[in-house]
This record gives structure tokens, C-alpha cells and sequence, in this order.
């Protein structure tokens, strides 16, 4: 057991004392089962022992897999989805390609690419593309030898040898120059650098990890992005979704960061009101996660009370706007109550077609009806 903790161990004894097979099951057995042995019901002890073991053994993957642990929080549908790609491709070293609208949090994603694969000990190196002018990216990327330009001294490293082991991750890569996107490519083929001034090869085993919010197949067919380069940086393609698609994200969000914020400020903030919450829920956030974040750290700092308040995050409640439904009963009531309106407005009130159609029988079509007060010739 101290060798192989995990191991899921089955005591077979003759002894029909209750207190032996419960001191056994406190001493850390799975199971217990007593002679004479039935072939059949020791072979579904042991199988449902493989069972928990493989179970727990995915919990625990799960568990120590967390986008959250990674500062990339979300429960939606289109944040699992992201979370169980990340989750396969994390141990592997194809290269990635990260899509999403700037603020959504490509550079939390990759870092959790990262953490998670087996170059986790060694460096990730980010360098964004956008931010760095064309004649010193390049530089900045493969190094250079002393005495390869004006002001160049020493002979210098580039990121790309200072991510040696780990992974590098280009941010706005759709901002790279054509020139240098052939020398990315060579690179990405070949695992070989050579700095600026230079005439070495250089090997390098790294991983890559781009990212852009441009629409890159568009640029390739504009001819200002490399065709070649596309295919091969995009062998695996995440979309991470704008925040305005994530639904309830956007609440739990607000609350991660306004509990980081107000524990940092020293402030007693115990949450977000009502009209706080609305008013979160009808904002576009143009600016995403980011926005998101900017505008909590803002509101817990002008907050005067225990919650924040929509005044506080500087945004306004549209009245206009109904709130959402959240009692499922009704929901579903008003949803029957429109699919049979409807129907029978297109079936002209026929009441065979309208059943037809609903994928329901006639009495019930008459039941429901009846129900919602609904005429033959409803609209």
C-alpha cells in the first residue's frame, strides 16, 4: 500500500467476523469478501474495483488539469469545449493556433498549453508581434552576432533560443511581416535558426503556440499571409469564444475578480446586486475579458457600500429589456405554448397537419389547445 497507494486491494477471508472486515476496510481495503469463493461474484468485485480505480483516476487528471488554476476561469458549454481540447493537445507538441477577438485571454490559454505539457519546467516566452517594429522583430526573434548592425556589441540571443526546451508563444502573428514569416516557416520545418549577421545553424527544440484575432484565411487569400505558414501553424485551431457568448461566465467572472480585488484593496465587498448583475449580463463587452476585469477593479474602488451596484461599474440597466426567465416550468409552458401557435398558424388550422408537424397526436394537440387557450385559427 505505501508503494502503490492507489491500488485498490480486496480482502478474501474465511473469518465471518463483522469487526475484521471493518478494521480491514479502515486500514484502507476496497473490499472485502468472504469464503468459500464464487467465481462469479469475485469477478464483479474485481471489475467494479477496475472501475473506481479508472474513475478516480480521471478525476484526479481532471483535477489536476484546471484551466482555472491557470487564470482561465469559465463553466459554459464553450468553455468545456475548450477546456477538453486544451486538455488533449496540452502532453503533445503540435502546433496551435489560437483565434479569439483581443481581450479573451489567448495568452492565459497558451500558458495553460504550457503548464500543462511535459516542457511545464521550462521557459514560455511570449513576444507579440504587433507590439515590436518590423526591422527589430526579427532581431528579437533569432538574436544576432556582434557586429551584425549598428549598436549590435555582443552577440545576442533571441527568444526563440531563450525558449530552448519550453515553448514560444507569438501573439498577433497575422502582424508579421511576409519576409519573416518565410524564416518562421523555415524554422517551424526545419528546427533551425540562424541569428542576424550569422551563417551557424542553430538547433532549437521548442514548441510553438501563435495566436491572432485577424481572420487569417482571409489574409492568405489577400496574399499578405503565407499560405504555407497557415497550414503549418494551425495543425490543431482553438476558437476561444468573445465573452458576450459565454453566458453565466460573465456573472462568475465578476465574482472571481471582485473577490481578488477587494481582498488586495483591503475592502469588505460581499458580492454583486441585482441591477449590478443585469446590468453585466446586457453589456456587449467589446473588450472581453480584459474589459470585464478593468471594470471590476474600477468598480471596487468607487464602491461606498457592501455590493457593487450597476452605478459603481459605470454601466446602465436597459428597463427595455425583459429580464431572463429562469423558472424552467414556465419557460418550457411559453416555448409549447409558441410551437403549437405557430404550427398552426402554418398548417391554416388543419388540425392533422398541426399534429403532423409537432410530432403529436390529435387528442393531444386538442389538450394542449385547451391548455393555452388557443384557437384554430391562432397566429
Amino acid at each position: 500500500m505505501l508503494l502503490a497507494p492507489r491500488t485498490k486491494v480486496i480482502v478474501i477471508t474465511g473469518n465471518d467476523e463483522k469487526e475484521n472486515s471493518l478494521k480491514a476496510i479502515e486500514m484502507g481495503a476496497h473490499d472485502f469478501y468472504h469464503k468459500p469463493i464464487d467465481d462469479e461474484i469475485l469477478t464483479v468485485i474485481v471489475n467494479r474495483a477496475f472501475v473506481i480505480a479508472n474513475i478516480e483516476r480521471e478525476n484526479e487528471s481532471l483535477k489536476n488539469f484546471s484551466l482555472a488554476s491557470n487564470g482561465f476561469i469559465g463553466t459554459s458549454p464553450e468553455m468545456q469545449h475548450v477546456c477538453r481540447l486544451v486538455e488533449r493537445i496540452a502532453p503533445t507538441d503540435v502546433t496551435t493556433l489560437l483565434l479569439g477577438e483581443s481581450g479573451t485571454g489567448k495568452e492565459v490559454l497558451a500558458r495553460a498549453i504550457h503548464n500543462q505539457s511535459s516542457r511545464a519546467n521550462k521557459p514560455f516566452i511570449a513576444i507579440n508581434c504587433a507590439s515590436i517594429p518590423e526591422n527589430l522583430l526579427e532581431s528579437e526573434l533569432f538574436g544576432y552576432e556582434k557586429g551584425a548592425f549598428t549598436g549590435a556589441n555582443k552577440t545576442t540571443e533571441g527568444k526563440i533560443e531563450f525558449a530552448g526546451g519550453g515553448t514560444l508563444f507569438l501573439d498577433e502573428i497575422g502582424d508579421m511581416s511576409y519576409s519573416l514569416q518565410a524564416k518562421i516557416l523555415r524554422f517551424l520545418q526545419e528546427k533551425v535558426i540562424t541569428r542576424v549577421g550569422g551563417r551557424k545553424d542553430i538547433p532549437v527544440d521548442i514548441r510553438i503556440v501563435c495566436a491572432t484575432h485577424q481572420d487569417l484565411q482571409n489574409m492568405v487569400a489577400d496574399k499578405s499571409f503565407r499560405e504555407d505558414l497557415f497550414y503549418r501553424i494551425s495543425e490543431i485551431t482553438i476558437n476561444i469564444p468573445p465573452l458576450r457568448e459565454r453566458g453565466e461566465d460573465i456573472v462568475l467572472l465578476a465574482r472571481t475578480f471582485l473577490q481578488l480585488d477587494a481582498k488586495q484593496m483591503g475592502k469588505r465587498i460581499t458580492g454583486l446586486s441585482d441591477e449590478a448583475i443585469e446590468a453585466l449580463m446586457q453589456h456587449s463587452w467589446p473588450g472581453n475579458v480584459r474589459e470585464l476585469q478593468n471594470k471590476i477593479k474600477s468598480a471596487a474602488i468607487m464602491c461606498d457600500s457592501k455590493q457593487i451596484n450597476a452605478s459603481d461599474l459605470s454601466l446602465k440597466v436597459n428597463t427595455s429589456q425583459l429580464p431572463i426567465e429562469l423558472n424552467l416550468k414556465k419557460v418550457r409552458e411559453d416555448a409549447e405554448k409558441y410551437a403549437v401557435s405557430r404550427a398552426i398558424s402554418l398548417c391554416n388550422g388543419n388540425i392533422s397537419n398541426t399534429a403532423s408537424i409537432l410530432g403529436i397526436t390529435r387528442p393531444t394537440l386538442y389538450s394542449l389547445m385547451e391548455k393555452y387557450a388557443l384557437q384554430k385559427e391562432s397566429v
